[in-house]
């Protein structure tokens, strides 16, 4: 059955979001050859919301606490393209990747499916 989930990013400066990755944000990868970088992602969970017309997709990184992650990431110089809103499900900011793509990030407010025993 399913054992993984693959995510792709689409980017107008490939190398430089791949360095962010592994350096900045700090996930472990592996060389798929050529340079080519596939990164392991912490704990994933999935979620399928009701929509009028085509269906799409989104992507969040989560954390426990977003003030800390973010100043943790500003002293890094990274930049914030979307201060802390807070809606009904978590706390919502989206930081800025070197190819000008906004990355959002979450505090949840509900359970998480990632602490669920396999």
């Amino acid at each position: 059955m399913i054992n993984a989930a693959h995510i792709i990013f689409y980017s107008t400066d490939a190398e430089a979001d791949r360095v962010f990755i592994r350096d900045v944000l700090g996930l472990a990868g592996v060389d798929a050859g050529g340079g080519w970088l596939i990164f392991k992602l912490p704990p994933a969970e999935i979620a399928v919301h009701p929509i009028d017309g085509l269906g799409k997709y989104e992507f969040y990184f989560m954390c426990d606490d977003i003030e800390k992650t973010l100043t943790e990431l500003t002293a890094k110089g990274v930049t914030i393209s979307e201060q802390i809103i807070n809606q009904r499900w978590g706390r919502l900011a989206s930081i800025k990747l070197p190819s000008g793509n906004d990355l959002p990030i979450y505090q949840p407010h509900h359970p998480t499916a990632y602490d669920l025993e396999d």
